[in-house]
């Protein structure tokens, strides 16, 4: 099956529905957290769709997969910061 879009890949569907829910997590933190955990979190969020959107983009199996594994990282860093959120604001619904 041939995809015209990266748009049209499930992950990259996905990643950015999980975008959207950490920005509506992220709102609910307290306001000293603006430039702390709050945009770490938005950031590796960001950081796996863009990476899977620029790896399809590249039409190099080599570099798609590196991107793809950075893609990967980041959603390592989002989940540990997802730990650490849900340790220190435990009336969020997360």
């Amino acid at each position: 099956m041939y995809l015209n879009s990266y748009k049209e890949l499930k992950v990259w569907q996905k990643s950015i529905e999980l975008v959207k829910e950490v920005y509506k997590i992220t709102n609910q933190f307290p306001s000293n957290e603006t430039y702390g955990l709050s945009i770490q979190m938005r950031r590796a969020a960001i950081s796996i769709p863009s990476n899977i959107a620029e790896g399809y983009l590249r039409k190099n199996l080599k570099e798609y997969l590196q991107f793809l594994r950075v893609s990967y990282s980041s959603s390592a860093e989002l989940e540990t910061q997802i730990i650490i959120a849900k340790d220190l604001y435990k009336k969020i619904n997360y």
